[in-house]
């Protein structure tokens, strides 16, 4: 990949420095067509939606909350909530998770924040060899595993369906 965006870039370089595997630094792929959604994502790639790792930012208590989860999962906001001792877990909004992540909706990595997030990874993503992530556009998307995404972003496995 040759002139990476800005935000694909940053991506690589914080994957890199949090110890990912050669094959996710190798593997980020910009696609031709934006890939908003889970369903979206697995039919480009071929995989099942289930290996597709979204990145949603909720609003928790005004704080930014970052939940990894499957694509073929709904998270469940008031287990959320309970999970990590909010009393209220929302959608945020689009300028909200701009704000937090410094990407797009639809293209929300697990990494590259201007700083980080407290992270949810959904434990349904530990039954994939590997699973598939947004690479901070909508275009750009790269390979990945469960414990990999719980070690570079810091993040604690939960069941967050």
């Amino acid at each position: 990949m040759t002139s990476p965006h800005r935000n694909v870039a940053l991506v690589l370089d914080v994957l890199r420095a949090g110890g990912a595997a050669p094959h996710a630094l190798e593997g980020m792929r910009v696609l031709p067509d934006a890939v908003t959604t889970a369903a979206a994502a697995a039919a480009a790639l071929g995989v099942e939606v289930g290996q597709i790792a979204n990145s949603l930012v909720f609003d928790a208590d005004g704080e930014p909350l970052l939940v990894l989860t499957s694509g073929g999962h709904r998270v469940d906001m008031g287990k959320v909530a309970a999970l990590i001792g909010a009393d209220r877990v929302r959608r945020a909004s689009p300028e909200f998770v701009r704000a937090a992540t410094g990407q797009p909706i639809g293209g929300v990595a697990p990494v590259g924040h201007p700083t980080p997030l407290r992270t949810l990874v959904d434990r349904a993503l530990e039954r994939y060899d590997e699973v598939w992530a947004a690479g901070g556009i909508p275009h750009a998307v790269f390979p990945s595993t469960f414990a990999e995404l719980v070690t570079v972003t810091g993040g604690e496995p939960a069941d967050v369906a």
